[in-house]
């Protein structure tokens, strides 16, 4: 029996999982694709070459066609001009070459770009601030605390973000590892969280939203520095993303206080009716030059389907919103592009173990980021979804253990921080889920069970060689001791999607299983759904025929 692997049209899903009830109503029009990004700065940009290589060989393995990075410009730039001779060299040179930054700076973003490509995975650079001192103005005493991300100069931005370009355009030769040309980076975004005290300050600056405006100006300038360098947003496949948005924020309008994403969003479009600072800017740059739009749905320690309390917040549950949003203010404002791909660029769940206080269950982690995958699914607008981290980050040791403090640094990970699998691990290669689907087979009156999932540990096959997998969907009555066939689903999305309708008897356990083939098959299973169908109930039995009417006389 083949499954139809079409979406499935306004129904209203509930998927009953081993912890809870979560209640899904899928998009009218599915994804029929969806790339896989992962993030781990850690494990690529800030341990030793083995380390970053067995990261990449592991999430290839996984199925992550990209690795965002962060470019920290205060990485990069540091020392530039801590002695008075790298001072004479950067002033001669300009911060607009790449040269004017200390060599031994880039190596560890130039041995990415290289391993990435041997693993054939691809780099996506999030170049951002905060940058060196000298490139921020100088905060007021009373704002001490933000100096490191107090108003960053545009212009000097600009520079910097022409110098990345340069140095990763294809053809500049590395200074060390024997002048080796450096890959071309295609896949952009600029600045890190924007609506974030943590990353850019003041927010909220007498009594304005401010900081739309330094991210508008940011943002402009930094396109710039990619066009000087070569890399023009929408030609030869080059991706250049706007926002990078934090997913919640507060009612606070102080310099710190985290902007929520649709207010930032209005005021950085220049929406009617809001407060209008820097709108002046789109007669000098014209709109936004972005190619796609960047956010990070975290739900925090609720699950991917609740929403936050305000209308403002953008989680996974309601990230359906953001397109409209962006459409309706291109077409009031003209400020950006309508019809923009939308990019969820961060998305995870910290679990206990190891971390008390912010953690959730590990076996919840797995099912949450399953469900955040389906979720993703279900956008058409939605491009691709991130992974945040592979492997847990070591705790702040200068803490107490039992302490939140210890536990400041990210327990996101597949993996715990030595290695270690969760069951998130095998949840993210191959997510699945299974569901009663409201519905009935019309051929026997059997409830039908919706399933999806992703052969997410086959996409670099599927796309390189187009091959249809095959997953059979099988259940167990008698928890996991034996399982019976249902049916198939037929995979014929280069990123491994598949998603249909399928008898289901009575309740009971379905999973997805994947076969090699051949003599010695390798046999790949799914985390299996608990589906409760609904009692079945006889139709009731047909009226009977009428009765002749009486004869004539």
């Amino acid at each position: 029996m083949t499954l139809s692997t079409r979406p499935v049209l306004s129904r209203l899903a509930v998927l009953v999982v081993l912890l809870g009830t979560l209640v899904l109503t899928p998009a009218a029009r599915a994804n029929s694709d969806l790339l896989s990004f992962m993030m781990d700065d850690d494990q690529l940009v800030y341990r030793d070459d083995s380390t970053r290589d067995h990261a990449l060989k592991r999430m290839a393995a996984l199925g992550v066609d990209y690795v965002r990075v962060t470019v920290l410009w205060s990485v990069v730039a540091d020392g530039a001009r801590a002695t008075k001779g790298l001072d004479r060299r950067y002033k001669r040179l300009g911060a607009d070459n790449p040269k004017a930054y200390p060599k031994l700076n880039w190596d560890r973003y130039d041995r990415l770009v290289r391993a990435a490509k041997t693993y054939k995975v691809g780099v996506y650079f999030d170049v951002t601030g905060p940058g060196p001192a000298w490139a921020h103005k100088k905060p007021p005493r009373s704002q001490a605390r933000n100096h490191r991300t107090w108003m960053p100069k545009a212009r000097e931005f600009y520079k910097f973000v022409k110098a990345v370009g340069t140095r990763y355009s294809g053809t500049y030769r590395d200074e060390n590892d024997q002048r080796q040309p450096l890959p071309r980076v295609t896949f952009w975004s600029l600045w890190n969280e924007p609506n974030q005290g943590g990353w850019l300050t003041p927010q909220w600056y007498r009594g304005k939203p401010y900081s739309p405006a330094m991210y508008r100006q940011l943002f402009s300038f930094g396109v710039r520095g990619l066009l000087a360098s070569g890399h023009v947003p929408g030609r030869n496949g080059e991706v250049v993303l706007a926002g990078e948005t934090a997913p919640i924020g507060n009612d606070a309008r102080n310099a710190r206080s985290p902007m929520r994403p649709k207010l930032f969003i209005r005021e950085l479009l220049c929406a009617p009716g809001t407060s209008g600072v820097g709108c002046s800017d789109f007669r000098k740059f014209g709109p936004l030059q972005a190619t796609g739009w960047a956010h990070h749905p975290y739900t925090k320690k609720v699950g991917p389907t609740t929403r936050d309390p305000n209308p403002d917040s953008i989680t996974m549950a309601n990230i359906g919103e953001l397109p409209q949003l962006l459409d309706d203010l291109a077409n009031t404002t003209h400020t950006i592009a309508p019809g923009l791909p939308i990019f969820s660029t961060e998305f995870g769940y910290e679990t206990n173990p190891p971390d008390p206080f912010s953690g959730i269950p590990l076996d919840l982690q797995a099912q949450w980021l399953e469900v955040g995958d389906y979720l993703a699914a279900q956008q058409p607008r939605l491009a691709a979804n991130t992974q945040f981290l592979l492997n847990d980050v070591a705790p702040l040791r200068h803490h107490k253990k039992t302490s939140k403090a210890y536990w400041f640094t990210y327990q996101s990970g597949l993996f715990f921080r030595r290695g270690v699998p969760k069951p998130s691990a095998s949840a993210y290669t191959f997510p699945f889920l299974a569901f009663f689907a409201n519905g009935a087979d019309p051929s026997n009156g059997e409830p039908l069970a919706h399933f999806w999932g992703m052969l997410r540990f086959r996409t670099n096959y599927l796309a390189a060689f187009g091959i249809n997998d095959t997953v059979h969907l099988q259940e167990s009555t008698d928890n996991s001791k034996t399982w019976n066939e249902l049916g198939t689903a037929t995979v014929t999305s280069n990123h491994g999607l598949f998603e249909g309708d399928v008898p289901i008897p009575q309740s009971g356990l379905v999973r997805g299983v994947w076969s090699s083939g051949g003599n010695n098959p390798v046999y790949v299973s799914s985390r299996a759904s608990l589906v409760t169908v609904p009692a079945w109930t006889p139709p009731p039995p047909p009226p009977p025929p009428a009765e002749p009417p009486p004869p004539g006389p």
